[in-house]
């Protein structure tokens, strides 16, 4: 990583409220030290680029595409880790949080164990300064399954873990609320004949009724006595949400329908949705789409999902194609608004005494290029 220089010059900053030109100047301890002021001829040109806060991720599953690139396959953790660092930091994200799963079908392909070792690679990464981004866990808990718990106690003492979704894919409600779609995916994925099918179907809503609850209560007292924040996800009806508001729950994950994301952020929660979810047009699931919400005033957050370079994609979109959405406004949706929600008051702005996470971005027609990438004043792409 090389240094930082002292000051970006000719550049396009987004700020909070307004874009503006001129320069940006950091510290050498990786901090912001001056915003404004006249362009010179000394320092980094950004050549008229925008210069934008490093952007925050709190939910991507794609760490186990590198460890993991084909059934049976099992590549090195740390390297693993690593390539999927690579390809966060050049996509502009400088903060990320790393999905990992916790509860899995008995036929899963990747266990809990995997997920240890994925955990146990980043923190090698980031002692041994090999990352370009900063990483913390996203711990994903499939709360129906009857494994959750037992590998949820391999994270309990693991400190980078900062976020705690409860998830709950049982046929017939939330993300599979139609069966029709339950079906079609998991017939396609088991070939199951119709009659092993709604044997299927009656087996999870059997495990779900018999897990789910006690095991949510139980991950979610965990979450408020470490003081990790927790997501709700794929809420739909007023009765999840209000399921999610007892147990403090700070972010909602992937409404699928309006009301749960508007009553979700009525209680105060961030309401966030997947950044390819915007760039795509719609949900791949035939739910909510994101630009729907945003145009009501219901989308908060955004997130990469299983796309990393979707995010920045989707924040210049958002503001080219929303009236109602300036380009402070999509961009605080990847930077400032997702580490409000997380607790991470450090970054997310270009704003003085912030830390100098910053990236530099030129739009070419309706895709944006990253052409630098900095966290704490030091290049990393």
């Amino acid at each position: 990583m090389s240094s930082c220089p002292k000051t970006f010059t000719n550049a396009r900053l987004v700020l909070a409220d307004e874009v503006i030109d001129g320069a940006l100047t950091c510290r050498q301890d990786g901090r912001i030290d001056g915003i404004g002021g006249a362009t010179s001829t000394s320092g980094h040109d950004c050549e008229g680029d925008y210069l934008l806060p490093g952007l925050v991720e709190l939910h991507t599953d794609h760490l186990e595409v590198h460890y993991a690139p084909r059934p049976k396959v099992r590549w090195n953790p740390v390297s693993a880790v690593q390539a999927h660092d690579a390809q966060i930091a050049c996509a502009g994200i400088t903060t990320v949080f790393d999905a990992l799963r916790v509860g899995m079908d008995e036929d899963a392909d990747l266990r809990y164990h995997d997920m240890r070792l994925l955990a146990d690679a980043i923190e090698t990464g980031q002692n041994e300064q090999r990352l370009r981004a900063d990483h913390f866990i996203h711990l994903r808990c499939e709360v129906s399954a009857p494994d959750v718990m037992e590998a949820f106690s391999v994270f309990e003492e693991d400190d980078r873990v900062r976020l705690i979704s409860l998830m709950d894919h049982t046929p017939g409600q939330r993300q599979f609320v139609s069966l029709h779609s339950f079906r079609a995916y998991y017939q396609g994925k088991k070939g199951f004949s119709d009659a092993e099918m709604d044997a299927f179907i009656v087996e999870r809503q059997e495990r779900a009724d018999k897990n789910a609850p006690e095991h949510r209560k139980r991950i979610a007292a965990f979450a408020k006595d470490r003081g990790i924040s927790v997501a709700s996800h794929d809420d739909a009806t007023l009765a999840h949400v209000d399921e999610a508001v007892a147990l403090d729950t700070r972010i909602a994950e992937f409404p699928t329908t309006i009301e749960a994301a508007r009553a979700s952020r009525d209680a105060g929660m961030a309401v966030l949705m997947g950044a390819p979810n915007v760039v795509r047009g719609g949900s791949h699931s035939g739910n909510v789409s994101a630009r729907e919400l945003a145009e009501n005033a219901c989308l908060d957050v955004l997130s990469s999902d299983y796309v990393p370079v979707s995010l920045i994609q989707a924040a210049f979109q958002l503001a080219s194609e929303v009236d109602t959405i300036s380009l402070p406004d999509a961009i605080a949706k990847v930077t400032a608004i997702p580490a409000e929600a997380i607790g991470l008051d450090d970054r997310g702005k270009l704003e003085t005494g912030r830390r100098a996470d910053l990236v530099q971005v030129r739009l070419v027609g309706n895709v944006p290029i990253v052409r630098g990438v900095w966290r704490e004043g030091r290049r990393v792409a």
